[in-house]
């Protein structure tokens, strides 16, 4: 009874706290409409503002949410905040927070009918901290993929603004040309610090917030090149052209260690989701066959040190297989 009635409340609180951050998503959306509404109307005006300098569209929208004032406080949060600029979702400090919550306690009630042959206790803790996972595990994998998106993108757009610049166009008008032609999320990025130097930012605070935004090497070296060649001169229309190439080579030896570590990986993943599985299939198959483990003291100690030596050991596979190109 005390298990059924816990479950019901978590349920309730999950469903107000759901609906909470519902209504609040969509204040915050409209304040963002109505404030994108006004800066696109700047755009292509000689009068700015100094405090339209800032960076982008996006932190010059307001945060009048109490949450996202705790957030924005939290050093964790600032890594949280750059993880969903990369991955273009559009979410918001709370919105993450109240994921998280609520992946915690869902968590935690599905512990109540899984792994009976851990301690309440025990597993409770375990299952709200993994499902706590979940929505920063879903932002990393978006951002890894948009930027494995924008990098496969950008030698094509080097290659278009140095046959502009030879073409005889100004840097900017380049950028303009190819933020209107790209897709996204390269497409995105280049229209962000168009639209940033319509506001008033200078080319250089614009570019240095592309890399802020995409934290790539090709786009620092991008970015490096174009700075560079302001301070200096040169034909920047032969550098981006060379550095299309570089990159392409990159590409090329890039896939060739992938596909020659390979088995190393899938090695590396059957070895870690073996154990595991096992112990799963063996709780739904024979539940009474890990008792005499889980309740002996000796036991416990087993468990504990092979759940540290998977965790060690998927940290060293992933060193060995990782190479960075």
């Amino acid at each position: 009874m005390p298990i059924m009635i816990f479950a019901i409340f978590g349920v309730l609180l999950l469903v107000v706290f759901g609906v909470t951050m519902l209504g609040v998503s969509i204040v915050e959306r409209q304040r963002q409409k109505k404030v994108v509404g006004m800066l696109n109307t700047l755009q292509g005006k000689s009068i700015v503002k100094a405090a339209a300098k800032k960076t982008s569209i996006e932190r010059a929208l307001p945060s009048d949410s109490q949450i996202e004032r705790l957030a924005a406080k939290l050093k964790p949060m600032t890594a949280v905040q750059s993880f969903i600029q990369q991955s273009g979702l559009q979410w918001t400090s709370a919105q993450f927070m109240g994921m998280t919550l609520g992946c915690a306690l869902g968590g935690a009630i599905l512990s109540l009918y899984l792994a009976k042959i851990v301690p309440l206790s025990t597993r409770m803790p375990l299952f709200a901290l993994a499902a706590s996972v979940i929505p920063f595990a879903i932002l990393r994998f978006q951002a890894s993929r948009r930027m494995a998106a924008f990098e496969e993108q950008f030698p094509d757009a080097l290659d278009f603004l140095a046959r502009s610049m030879k073409a005889g166009n100004a840097f900017s008008v380049s950028l303009e040309m190819l933020g209107k032609e790209s897709q996204d999320p390269l497409g995105m990025e280049v229209r962000r610090v168009y639209s940033e130097q319509n506001l008033g930012s200078s080319l250089d605070d614009s570019l240095r917030n592309l890399c802020s935004r995409v934290p790539l090497l090709d786009v620092r070296f991008f970015v490096s090149s174009v700075l560079l060649q302001k301070d200096t001169g040169g034909n920047l229309s032969e550098i981006l052209s060379n550095l299309a190439y570089i990159i392409r080579e990159r590409f090329k030896l890039k896939g060739m260690v992938k596909a020659v570590s390979a088995s190393g990986r899938m090695t590396a993943w059957v070895l870690i989701g073996l154990p595991i599985g096992l112990a799963v299939g063996l709780s739904f198959l024979a539940p009474g066959y890990l008792d005499a483990l889980v309740n002996d003291p000796e036991g416990k100690l087993i468990i504990i040190f092979v759940c540290v030596a998977q965790v060690i050991g998927y940290f060293v596979m992933r060193k060995i297989i990782n190479i960075r190109v």
